[in-house]
């Protein structure tokens, strides 16, 4: 059986959101303070590349070993854990007294990162069920996915009102009494022993090969423009990352065939609809990033604004997300299931016409009104094709399903930015817009096919014999992903952690 509701899941929910909410906006707030930072400790000019870059780095290299943490030691334990360690990076950031000691804290902030963030999907599908999760769900994926707009503004506000003269410091330093407080409300609600029927191997194998593809993916997308790499060998880099991906994703499965225990329950793909309804929320937030980074460098290096209007300006589409966000789940389920696949083409026709609307100026009330039809059509791509992976995917493997989102979006993220800032910064904007309302009818194209799959899922009488066959492979003794629900003895362990 599943994990019992808790008692208090209103302060469960809020725990876990404001947590993931501190690691989504650190990269936004980061990088509106970067220009400060490196003018305050008089930095190198790849100063304020590498601090945004090392913690998204960490992250990225982590997130997927974070979520085997949380299987093996218990999510509430990991997230803790995570959170205590993101408090105290932030406090070192802050107090950082040169660059090289900033760089070191970033790094460190985004390994904590990497084990707080995977365990709040996780937390969510162990201990909500039903409408709850739904709701929990769309609430989740309105903080995943405007965390960085959100922290923008953030970022803007704190280094404009230069609070008792901290300047950029007060960026990171503000995690510190948000996360106190959480760490002494999670305490009570999350801590649980653990079960020593939980520890398998870590597969050291499985973490060196995703390491190693995820840097070589991910470095030279983040850094490769900074510091001057020649053109052809950041696609280079980037595919034989891509290649490392695969073997990584081989390995995986080979092992967990032979009754292994793998860092990621890469069986969970084979489930009907799940392994497009990732590839279509990955492309969506892919987009969603490539928008933004354009849209901010667009307004503040073409229209002059500041970096705090510039975030201002973006509020509309965090509100159409939002009023969207937390409407969704009260809607009927069949209404649910179109979503996904109707509002990406709506989100293509939004940045082509803010790209057209913003071409000699940028009018407030037009171009407020189309970004709020934006941030409800973001919504309706990206929150329910989530909370039906969640519906798909067995309680026991939410922390393989967790990761891949983590994994997922953050390298759509990266991507976004590296291939439509790139055609943006190349002096062809209209070309970047064209190539993201494309993208977006692609994502449209793969949420219509796992709304197919995942109906004739539902269809058959019992799930299909698929997800039989994952949900057998899942069960077999040192399967990694195995739910702890099916062994014996775990039942005290799951009402004493909820």
């Amino acid at each position: 059986m599943s994990e019992p509701i808790p008692k208090r899941p209103a302060a469960l929910l809020v725990i876990l959101l404001t947590g993931q909410a501190m690691a989504s906006m650190d990269t936004s707030i980061a990088a509106v303070a970067a220009p400060t930072i490196r003018a305050d400790l008089a930095g190198p000019p790849a100063l304020a590349q590498l601090v945004l870059a090392g913690y998204t780095l960490a992250f990225a290299v982590l997130v997927v070993t974070g979520a085997r943490l949380g299987s093996r030691h218990g999510p509430g334990r990991v997230f803790l854990l995570g959170l205590a360690g993101f408090t105290v990076t932030s406090l070192a950031c802050g107090l950082a007294p040169g660059p090289g000691s900033l760089v070191a804290a970033r790094v460190l902030q985004g390994a904590t990162a990497a084990l707080l963030v995977p365990q709040v999907l996780t937390l969510i599908q162990a201990r909500f069920s039903g409408a709850a999760r739904t709701r929990a769900i769309g609430a989740y994926s309105m903080i995943l996915a405007l965390g960085v707009a959100a922290g923008q503004v953030a970022g803007g506000l704190l280094v404009t009102l230069d609070l008792g003269g901290l300047a950029w410091r007060a960026a990171f330093l503000v995690n510190v009494p948000v996360g106190v407080l959480l760490l002494a409300l999670g305490r009570r609600v999350l801590a649980a022993p653990t079960d020593p029927r939980r520890r398998e191997a870590l597969d050291p194998p499985g973490v060196l090969l995703l390491s190693t593809a995820m840097l070589a993916l991910v470095v030279p997308l983040v850094l490769g423009r900074d510091l001057g790499w020649p053109g052809w060998s950041v696609p280079a880099v980037a595919a034989a990352g891509a290649a490392g991906l695969g073997l990584f994703l081989r390995y995986e499965d080979r092992l967990a065939r032979r009754g292994g225990a793998p860092l990621l329950d890469v069986t969970v793909l084979r489930l009907p609809g799940v392994a497009t309804g990732l590839l279509a929320a990955a492309t969506v937030m892919g987009c969603y990033a490539g928008f933004l980074f354009n849209l901010t460098l667009w307004l503040q290096d073409g229209l002059r604004f500041s970096a705090l209007a510039a975030g201002l300006a973006f509020l509309p589409y965090a509100a159409g997300f939002a009023l969207c966000g937390l409407g969704v789940p009260r809607l009927p389920r069949r209404w649910r299931d179109v979503l996904p696949v109707a509002g990406p083409p709506v989100l293509a026709a939004v940045v082509l016409a803010v790209g057209a609307l913003s071409r000699e100026g940028w009018p407030w009330p037009v171009a407020a009104a189309v970004l709020l039809v934006g941030g409800a059509a973001h919504a309706a791509a990206f929150s329910p094709l989530v909370a039906r992976l969640a519906a798909v995917v067995p309680t026991g493997a939410a922390a393989a399903l967790s990761a891949l989102v983590s994994t997922g979006t953050l390298l759509a993220a990266v991507l976004g930015v590296a291939v439509l800032g790139g055609l943006h910064l190349s002096r062809s904007p209209g070309t970047a817009g064209a190539t993201t309302a494309a993208l977006l009818l692609a994502g449209a194209v793969a949420a219509h096919r796992s709304r197919r799959a995942s109906a004739t899922l539902a269809a058959r009488p019992g799930g299909s014999p698929r997800q039989e066959r994952v949900t057998a492979a899942r069960q077999r003794p040192g399967a990694a992903a195995e739910a702890p629900s099916r062994r014996p003895g775990t039942a005290r362990t799951e009402r004493s952690e909820a």
